[in-house]
């Protein structure tokens, strides 16, 4: 058995993941758009507008995350590399020397 000739390339990866998630997020909100069924009353109707929260906090999760990974492409793309990131906020005492 062969292997493929072709080498993970994280950059890659990382935009067709960009790229999916980006359908994923249009397709979240187009369902957060679609209106409440009029017929719906008590428990349904309660459902449906959970089930619409619950859609649009997971479109907000994956705007984050997808943030994120353009963040990271761009460091990839940068530096070649991942960067640790930085705490750039004071410390304990800086905090409360007022």
């Amino acid at each position: 058995m062969s292997k493929k000739n072709t080498k993970f390339n994280t950059v890659e990866a990382s935009e067709r993941l960009l790229s999916s998630m980006e359908i994923a997020i249009n397709n979240m909100i187009d369902e957060i758009r679609k209106p409440v069924d009029a017929e719906l009353s008590g428990s349904q109707r309660k459902a449906e507008l959970q089930s619409i929260k619950q859609t649009a906090t997971d479109a907000k999760e994956l705007l984050i995350e997808y943030q994120r990974l353009e963040q990271m492409v761009r460091e990839l793309r940068e530096t070649g590399g991942i960067e640790e990131e930085q705490d750039y906020s004071g410390g304990f005492a800086e905090r409360f020397s007022k």
